[in-house]
């Protein structure tokens, strides 16, 4: 996405004569025109970034509730410090027993550690969902700034005509660049995030106890399965409220 500010905004590279600029007649016929403009554009992008706050904030405190259970599970990738002091202890006495009987005592190797599969899954999953909040924090965040720029290009000038193909100019570069498809499709990031969370639930929970885990999974699979039902809904029946990005 280009930004706002690269555009070559001067009065020399809009395709209107400077003659046309103090025709009165027309010079009302624009300002119509820049006040329909303005009333549009300022809606356009209040909708952008009242969605872009409020999933701000829930995306804030997910990656905060998300850190936590990180932070937990993580520890499970890593040698239990308690089993280490077992192991030791086990060979002190074993080597105590060997020199009051005479014997050579042999230290075994030590056995390298591997996490079981599921928490390796868990930690994964976790761990991509961090990743996708945060990054549709950075993108929600620059959406906003572009929004802040492209209204404020579009109020530069004071005469209207110059102003009517300012906003004309940003406008097409909003289409030509696809900004509105970002702004409907990044909270796929967010939304995939939540997936992949209940989905690292469930991994963790497989050691840990079969009820929880069958009510993790049964969360998970109703989640799909609204998600698919209102992603599916807007195109079987148009008029239908109900919609995801995906629809």
């Amino acid at each position: 996405m280009v930004s706002f500010t690269e555009l070559p905004l001067t009065v020399a590279s809009l395709p209107v004569p400077v003659s046309v600029w103090n025709e009165s007649a027309s010079a009302k016929l624009w300002a119509v025109y820049v006040s329909e403009a303005e009333k549009y554009d300022h809606a356009l992008v209040e909708s952008w970034r009242s969605d872009m706050e409020g999933m701000l904030i829930f995306a804030g405190l997910f990656s905060a509730s998300l850190t936590a259970f990180i932070v937990e599970s993580y520890k499970t990738l890593l040698p239990d410090s308690g089993d280490t002091t077992v192991v030791l202890l086990k060979q002190i006495s074993l080597q105590l027993a060997a020199a009051a009987n005479g014997t050579q005592f042999i230290i075994p190797a030590p056995t390298p550690f591997t996490p079981a599969t599921t928490y390796r899954i868990c930690n994964a999953l976790w761990f991509i969902s961090l990743g996708f909040s945060l990054t549709y924090a950075l993108i929600a965040t620059l959406l906003e700034q572009w929004a802040r720029d492209y209204l404020h290009k579009s109020n530069m000038y004071s005469a209207p005509v110059v102003r009517a193909r300012i906003f004309a100019y940003l406008y097409y570069g909003l289409k030509r660049f696809k900004l509105h498809v970002i702004v409907e499709v990044v909270p796929l990031l967010l939304h995939a995030s939540l997936l992949f969370f209940f989905a690292g639930l469930v991994a963790f929970l497989v050691p840990v106890d079969l009820f929880l885990l069958v009510i993790a999974a049964c969360l998970l699979g109703l989640t799909l399965l609204i998600y698919s039902c209102l992603t599916v809904l807007p195109i079987l029946w148009p008029d239908c409220p109900y919609r995801t990005p995906l629809s």
